[in-house]
């Protein structure tokens, strides 16, 4: 079969409407997703990408200097960021604020300038659409935001009782789920669930803090059922939880098409769906 030039030049520059830019990324032990920036044309980080969050941040605990980042009151305003042939201006960072394993800060969704975006974990890549691209496999799913804050919802099957809850995505917590107080005690989770380990340990004001970490028998996500998810949770109040977080671990099961203008997502399961779970971390 031949095709004209004109056919094949229509077909790609199609395909080039809809994927407009991709973004590597490394995703690590810790279900962390590091991306490779250059600062201000001098200082190279690597910055964990965090969905809960729209700027840029650096950590206390960070390896690489970033004297390029001037702070006042811990907050620096008009520096670029360089991903590959990528720029971006105008960027703010925080100063002082803790991220993951592996990262000198974190960088949130001001990459993505409001466009259509994926992440796709199959190819370590986040993919900047102008459109929606080809949907085929994908399921549709709601997307709530509330501020910088994306909420999906989700069942969780507690005593065997299917229970509607609205998750946080939250890439920077490297475990799969982790339950707020509110949730925690109003169904009871330390009995309803099988605790495999406990910690307790004081805050900087010497109050106990008692962390669980349990299995949950079934999680349906869409039309996906999760079993023996491992979960956490806080007992007593002296550590205020006030949302659930749908975690790193749970993210890396699925690839994800957010379509924040219209309230939607779309996600079909990577090769990470069945992997072993990450043990949550406080």
């Amino acid at each position: 079969m031949k095709f004209s030039l004109a056919f094949v030049t229509i077909i790609i520059s199609s395909i080039q409407l809809v994927a407009q830019e991709t973004i590597p990324f490394r995703l690590t032990k810790h279900n962390n997703l590091i991306i490779q920036t250059l600062i201000n044309e001098k200082d190279t980080l690597d910055l964990m990408f965090q969905i809960s969050m729209n700027d840029a941040a650096l950590s206390p605990n960070r390896i690489r200097h970033a004297n390029s980042i001037q702070f006042e009151n811990e907050i620096s305003d008009n520096n670029s960021i360089q991903i590959g042939n990528l720029q971006w201006e105008n960027i703010r960072f925080f100063d002082n604020e803790y991220s993951g394993h592996e990262s000198d800060g974190k960088i949130g969704k001001v990459l993505f300038q409001n466009k259509i975006f994926g992440i796709d974990y199959d190819q370590n890549q986040f993919v900047i659409y102008n459109e929606l691209p080809n949907l085929t496999d994908y399921q549709e799913i709601p997307l709530l935001t509330d501020g910088e804050f994306f909420l999906i919802s989700a069942d969780s099957i507690f005593d065997w009782q299917p229970t509607e809850l609205y998750f946080l995505l939250q890439s920077g917590f490297s475990g799969a789920i982790m339950y707020s107080n509110e949730v925690a005690k109003t169904n009871q989770l330390n009995q309803v669930l099988t605790i495999y380990k406990e910690q307790e340990y004081s805050d900087s004001q010497g109050n106990k803090i008692i962390s669980k970490q349990a299995i949950l028998p079934y999680f349906h996500f869409a039309n996906t059922v999760l079993k023996d998810v491992k979960v956490g949770f806080f007992k007593g109040e002296a550590r205020v939880q006030t949302q659930n977080y749908f975690g790193a671990d749970l993210m890396k099961r699925f690839n994800w098409i957010f379509d924040v203008k219209n309230e939607k997502a779309y996600i079909k399961p990577s090769k990470y769906l069945r992997d072993k779970y990450y043990e949550n971390e406080q």
